[in-house]
């Protein structure tokens, strides 16, 4: 067994990140608890880019209040599904969070999945230039008249970026565009070795990785998908109309929630919502462990270890 390492006199921010499916959310908790025992507090700060919505419960696999363990939790459910979650909001707000946590003496608990937003929040690093006004126009262009037109003023400005964005995608080639536009650089990537936000303040940053092999995962993920279906995520959905899922560009297109929407629409059947969202979320997870594989120092522990 490892020794424990030596406790840091500072508050820490630990960042619980991995695949989806592995356990993040229980090790977490588990992390909370054990961090309380030796008597400094922690608190949950949310890092899912879908959990920050209401009533987006089952689809995300949110952990319900009751079983918090009466641990903090911040950044769960605090936007409507008609509002749009941009990292550069959710940079903001996750570390004005961690700081006051970090006020009151407690260690902070980053915990999720996706990539960018942990990133964001962990590292030093600027977002892009954004107009809001503008992109309102080139979302209306987008959706009047498709992505065609916006690709090739975008291939006339920065054709590597044109090349790199995915076209099928037009909330993606209309952001490349607008920050184009504004002279900006739209390639949001890391340097090889980026500073970590915390430390550079005296801190200490410990970043947990969370790995299971590859075909248990797939299984599990699988079962998950559809224990959501069986829980009653459609009903989910359904409920969520009037609360603007349809109109919300970041929530209608969440895996599951999409699908569901389809399966209502009478678009596709239910047999055929369950199979499409089991494959993206498949994708999903590859695409996580790539992500957070680039990470260094990372602490990777099974399902269920704790960090030394």
């Amino acid at each position: 067994m490892r020794p424990p390492r030596e406790r840091s006199a500072a508050p820490v921010l630990w960042a619980v990140v991995g695949a989806t499916g592995t356990g993040k959310s229980e090790l977490s908790l588990d992390l909370a608890e054990r961090i309380g025992a030796s008597g400094r507090r922690a608190e949950v700060v949310n890092a899912d880019a879908m959990q920050v919505y209401r009533g987006m419960d089952i689809g995300t696999a949110k952990v319900p209040e009751a079983e918090r363990r009466a641990i903090p939790h911040h950044l769960f459910d605090v936007l409507a599904p008609s509002e749009e979650a941009t990292v550069a909001w959710y940079q903001a707000e996750a570390r004005s969070v961690i700081t006051e946590i970090h006020g009151r003496g407690a260690d902070a608990i980053l915990v999720g999945g996706s990539g960018l937003y942990v990133s964001s929040v962990i590292f030093d690093f600027q977002f892009p230039p954004r107009d809001d006004a503008l992109r309102a126009q080139l979302e209306e262009t987008a959706d009047q008249d498709g992505v065609a037109e916006l690709l090739a003023r975008l291939r006339a400005i920065d054709p590597v970026t044109a090349a790199a964005v995915d076209a099928r995608n037009p909330r993606r080639v209309v952001r490349a565009l607008e920050v184009a536009l504004l002279g900006g650089d739209a390639q949001v990537t890391l340097p090889a070795t980026p500073a970590l936000w915390h430390d550079s303040g005296g801190g200490q940053t410990r970043i947990v990785g969370v790995h299971a092999e590859r075909a248990a995962l797939v299984k599990r993920l699988d079962r998950r998908v559809e224990r959501m279906w069986q829980a009653g995520l459609v009903r989910e959905v359904r409920a969520l109309l009037p609360h603007g899922i349809r109109d919300g560009r970041t929530a209608s297109r969440a895996i599951g929630y999409a699908q569901a929407l389809a399966q209502l629409d009478g678009r596709i059947t239910e047999a055929e919502a369950i199979a499409e969202s089991q494959l993206l979320t498949r994708r999903y997870a590859r695409r996580q462990v790539s992500w957070f594989k680039r990470y260094a120092g990372v602490e990777w522990l099974q399902s269920g270890e704790l960090p030394a």
